[in-house]
């Protein structure tokens, strides 16, 4: 293991490198796209592609069991020195290097023997909408277990280490406009104030509760009325808000709650406020089976000394869309400690790259011992 870990090195650097240099956004993944299919073309690898949308997949192998690995592709949009542009400061270039370096990893060691290997460069996962397209499209149907991979910040895994889980919670992003009457600034009593409205909004919210136990927030993220004349009460508004919560049953609670706040301002003050949810998350739903399997792997790769139980983040993830359409499917994500600073989704976010390799061989070793499980032998 050790040693095809070091002969696929310098390629891993090399991937690394460029997807690094050549972000995209979510469903603009094109050039990335065509550059994964070049490449795993090259390495000898059966590679799927789709007319109407950016993404692949790779299959190796045929038959029972269907192990999966799936991996993020897009960049995010943020100011970086000045400058807005496309920018992988979530660590969805070191996803998908790693989940090449698996495939070439496993290669090199003949795995799988029997059984169906298919990863899944899956984009559009900042948008919440990637691991959807995919479900809609067939693609996990016949996979049995599921695996991912995600960088931690230091806040949450040391450099190093590793966790068999991350239990990301839920979250929906909410879009509204509020629908008031405008008027001079003298005679309020003939208008309704849209700023105001806001605000009846924002303390309805704080006023929800859930079980204590459970982690939970609703706020508003955006809030934009009034123009240049301080003596106009502004009738029109714009806001966001985002809403979380750590089970998928918690959040059901809390969004349903969000929305009679909502339609119950807008009735108390006789206007129309319009609201959508623009981009929504499941929380995690991870297989016990599947922890266990990463988690043997994880300590045959590092040792029991660094080895960490699964983590809780409040962090969203669309990589649990696929148990939570698809319950028959197995699944755990592989939380990385990697010396990431200063944080995720920060401008300058940085790693130690050398963790990549670490990453990849707990990944293979996790999907050799699903195919060595009992109920796969023959």
């Amino acid at each position: 293991m050790k040693q095809a870990l070091l002969n696929i090195k310098p390629t891993v650097e090399s991937l690394f490198q460029h997807l690094h240099a050549n972000p995209e956004l979510s469903w603009k993944e094109f050039l990335t796209t065509a550059y994964l299919k070049d490449f795993l073309t090259r390495e000898g690898f059966h590679v799927t592609t789709f007319n109407d949308s950016t993404g692949l997949v790779v299959t190796v192998g045929s038959g029972k069991p269907c192990v999966g690995l799936r991996t993020d592709m897009d960049a995010l949009w943020q100011e970086v020195d000045g400058e807005f542009k496309a920018n992988h400061s979530c660590g969805h270039d070191a996803h998908m290097t790693m989940a090449v370096g698996t495939l070439l990893l496993l290669k090199q060691l003949g795995i799988p023997k029997q059984g169906t290997l298919k990863v899944l460069f899956q984009p559009a996962e900042e948008q919440g909408t990637g691991a959807l397209s995919y479900i809609d499209k067939g693609l996990v149907d016949d996979i049995d277990y599921l695996y991912g991979v995600h960088l931690r910040p230091i806040q949450e895994i040391r450099n190093g280490f590793a966790a068999p889980a991350i239990l990301h919670g839920a979250a929906k992003l909410i879009s509204g406009k509020i629908h008031g009457v405008e008027a001079h600034g003298a005679r309020p009593h003939l208008g309704v104030n849209a700023i105001e409205v806001g605000a009846q909004i924002v303390q309805a919210i704080q006023a929800i509760y859930l079980d204590p136990m459970m982690s939970y927030s609703a706020k508003l993220t955006k809030f934009q009325a009034g123009g240049q004349s301080t003596n106009i009460i502004p009738g029109n508004a714009e806001f966001s808000m985002d809403v979380r919560a750590q089970s998928n049953a918690a959040m059901n609670e809390l969004i349903a709650k969000v929305e009679h706040v909502i339609r119950s301002v807008a009735t108390l003050n006789n206007i129309t406020i319009d609201f959508q949810i623009d981009t929504e998350i499941a929380a995690a739903e991870v297989d016990d089976s599947a922890v266990e399997l990463m988690k043997v792997a994880i300590i045959d790769t590092i040792g029991q000394n660094y080895y960490v139980p699964p983590i809780v983040t409040p962090g969203g993830e669309d990589f649990h869309f696929y148990t939570l359409k698809r319950p028959s499917i197995k699944a755990t994500m592989l939380g990385l400690g990697c010396d990431l600073t200063p944080g995720l989704h920060h401008p300058t976010m940085t790693f130690n790259q050398e963790s990549m390799l670490i990453g990849i061989e707990i990944l293979a070793r996790t999907i050799m011992g699903t195919f060595q499980t009992k109920e796969y032998l023959t």
